[in-house]
């Protein structure tokens, strides 16, 4: 998923099948409905597919529609499970509880029969989303045509997404969201994230680096991790839908979690860093002074009253979750031919420089 390279594949499925079985379905919840103009765009997102259709009916709940549809299990999935209930549930909730522009959700399919997987309809807004390919710190976009000013109003409007959320929604209206096992909200997490590695590299290489960084993180572990809050989980501006810099759509809820506010923040941030790093290595200056660890830590605190802590551990934590992400992502390039596996499979995660450094304790002196 370089910047440069093709767009890995993923999915497997036939779209005229699809629009044939959504048209079916749709008439079964919306009698005299039909899906008109079904599309499958290109999208930011690397897990579930989504499709974009109209509905033509007399007095439809909505008229533009987007379908998020469970990975296809013949794609090599992302995720080992794609529970569409939870994130069905997740969205309203948060409408509910939240200021949060979350789009209105419709349908919730639990039935993998109509289009192969489990899925859920919800209304389409309109907007732009920062590109992840080419990635929004490249040149020739709109966010990186932006002026400083604009550039600043979208970085403070988003940061407010991540303060609303945490403090607006009642943990335990979430209690769905907490992970299984043992001890606090945190560990919980990073237990989950360790099956998660297991499960990528069960019969395959595995990868020093992200080992590494596991042990890494216990070394750093927080002596007061705090209240844990309804996560995001994706909180990323990749995920935001934007009108003009003002964000009218938050997305892809699938990664939400009970966890400590610093999560969501490790997560806004090294995301960016993630970004900005590729860009700054094929020759351009990218976006440096955006989304800055000290500014998002800055403005989410007077925001909350809350103050960042460990935020070392919690972008190194990012990084490892993004890692364990690339790595799955490339052994299935490797599973559909697209890329080989080299013999050092750290190799294949695009930022293993940087999560290198972040192990060594070395990443933030020269980053900000």
């Amino acid at each position: 998923m370089a910047a440069t390279a093709p767009r890995p594949r993923t999915t497997t499925r036939d779209p005229q099948e699809i629009t044939r079985r959504l048209t079916a379905w749709l008439g079964t919840r919306l009698p005299g409905a039909k899906a008109v103009g079904v599309t499958a765009p290109v999208s930011n997102g690397m897990s579930s597919e989504t499709l974009l259709f109209d509905i033509e009916h007399p007095e439809p709940p909505v008229r533009a529609c987007a379908l998020r549809l469970a990975a296809d299990p013949a794609a090599y999935t992302v995720f080992p499970v794609y529970d569409m209930p939870r994130q069905y549930r997740t969205m309203r909730i948060v409408a509910e509880h939240a200021d949060l522009p979350v789009p209105k959700v419709l349908w919730l399919e639990e039935d993998p029969g109509p289009l192969g997987a489990p899925f859920f309809v919800m209304e389409r807004v309109a907007g732009r989303v920062p590109p992840d390919v080419m990635p929004y710190t490249y040149e020739g976009n709109w966010l990186h045509a932006a002026s400083d000013e604009e550039r600043e109003h979208l970085e403070a409007a988003t940061i407010g997404l991540l303060g609303r959320l945490h403090d607006q929604v009642p943990a335990a209206e979430a209690e769905f969201l907490a992970l299984p096992g043992d001890g606090d909200a945190l560990r919980r997490h990073v237990t989950a994230q360790r099956v998660y590695y297991e499960w990528v590299v069960d019969g395959l290489a595995r990868s020093p680096l992200i080992e590494d960084a596991f042990d890494r993180l216990e070394e750093l572990w927080p002596r007061d991790p705090g209240t844990p809050v309804l996560n995001w989980g994706d909180a990323r501006i990749g995920n935001v839908i934007y009108d003009g810099f003002e964000p009218a759509a938050v997305l892809d809820w699938e990664m939400a979690a009970l966890a400590p506010r610093e999560v969501d923040l490790g997560w806004t941030v090294y995301l960016h860093r993630f970004f900005q790093d590729l860009t700054v290595a094929f020759g351009q200056r990218g976006l440096p002074d955006f989304l800055r660890r000290d500014r998002v830590e800055a403005r989410y605190a007077d925001l909350t009253g809350h103050t960042p802590r460990d935020m070392d551990f919690y972008t190194l934590y990012a990084a490892l979750r993004h890692a364990v992400v690339m790595l799955r992502i490339a052994y299935r390039q490797a599973h559909f031919g697209e890329v080989a596996v080299p013999a050092d499979p750290d190799t294949l995660i695009l930022h293993h420089g940087s999560l290198r450094a972040m192990v060594q304790g070395s990443y933030w002196d020269r980053a900000l």
